[in-house]
């Protein structure tokens, strides 16, 4: 699979990643996964895995397994809820013609037959889906596979040796907005915990473009805000796509999505929003946002956010 072109995306919770997950998804070139590709397995286990959830991690497989046992490891929550149960979906109201049984049997087809890898049931299981999913609205023109997950960013290093071709999106949100659109979840993550993560994901993001300097992208949501066309444009040019115009709106299966719930907390992607977002906060929950966030304010030139 070392020919397969992947393009993964990460982003700390609300920083933005669902958006542009959806503003990529018109673009002719690219299968844009239709939900959170949440690729990570119950067998992730290191020193991460008590901090973020394994569902979003790179997946890891055991030796003996099967090809069918491989597809079920593979968590995936948000499309196999969809796929198996629409109605107790979130996207229950957009349609998705993709059968899960028949998806498993595309996918132990692609994989059979060849050596086992990592890399090659990752690679299977995009291919499986966009077999699958009968109302898919293709161009004809798709070459790129694109997947999301939240705080991928922490194994961008094995997305990128499993796949040599490949290529990684670092998505950063200013801390204030971002920890203002966690708080409105029925269950937040306190200030310090969340500010960890973001802090983390920050930390990671910077090492491996250090590391893997071609392959390795880090946009800022405010400049994808501004100006989508604008921001993605190097991320286009690396991959060979070039610039389209669906880049100026989020979209899902190639439809324009008037906001961008329910892929993700942020509705309304406009700088206006953001700005908005993170004055509600009080005074006090600025100064900690700040503290904990540390140095990494002014790595991404947040520093005087709040002048």
């Amino acid at each position: 699979m070392s020919d397969f072109e992947l393009l993964m995306i990460g982003a700390m919770y609300e920083n933005g990643g669902n958006t542009t997950h959806r503003l990529l998804d018109g673009h002719p070139r690219l299968f844009v996964y239709p939900f959170e590709s949440q690729l990570g397995t119950r067998n992730v286990v290191d020193h991460l895995a008590s901090t973020f959830p394994v569902k979003y991690r790179w997946p890891v497989f055991t030796l003996g397994a099967s090809a069918e046992q491989d597809y079920r490891a593979i968590i995936d929550e948000e499309g196999k809820v969809r796929a198996r149960t629409p109605h107790v979906s979130k996207f229950r109201d957009h349609p998705f013609d993709l059968d899960d049984d028949e998806r498993l049997r595309i996918f132990a087809r692609e994989v059979e037959g060849g050596p086992r890898s990592r890399a090659g049931n990752v690679a299977a299981f995009f291919k499986a889906t966009f077999e699958a999913w009968k109302d898919f609205d293709r161009s004809g023109e798709e070459d790129w596979h694109v997947g999301y997950s939240p705080i991928l960013v922490v194994d961008a290093d094995k997305v990128l040796d499993d796949f040599p071709n490949g290529h990684f999106l670092h998505v950063v949100r200013n801390p204030w907005s971002a920890y203002a659109d966690t708080k409105k979840r029925p269950v937040p993550l306190p200030l310090s915990t969340y500010v960890l993560g973001w802090a983390l994901n920050q930390h990671f993001a910077m090492l491996w473009k250090e590391l893997y300097p071609d392959r390795m992208h880090i946009v800022q949501t405010e400049d994808v805000m501004a100006d989508p066309k604008t921001a993605l444009a190097p991320l286009c040019d690396a991959l060979g796509i070039g610039v389209h115009e669906a880049l100026e709106r989020p979209s899902w299966n190639g439809k324009v999505l008037e906001q961008v719930y329910p892929w993700g907390t942020i509705r309304t992607p406009t700088p206006e929003a953001n700005r908005a977002t993170a004055e509600e906060l009080s005074a006090e929950e600025r100064d900690a946002v700040q503290t904990h966030a540390g140095p990494y304010l002014e790595a991404f030139g947040y520093g005087d956010f709040f002048g």
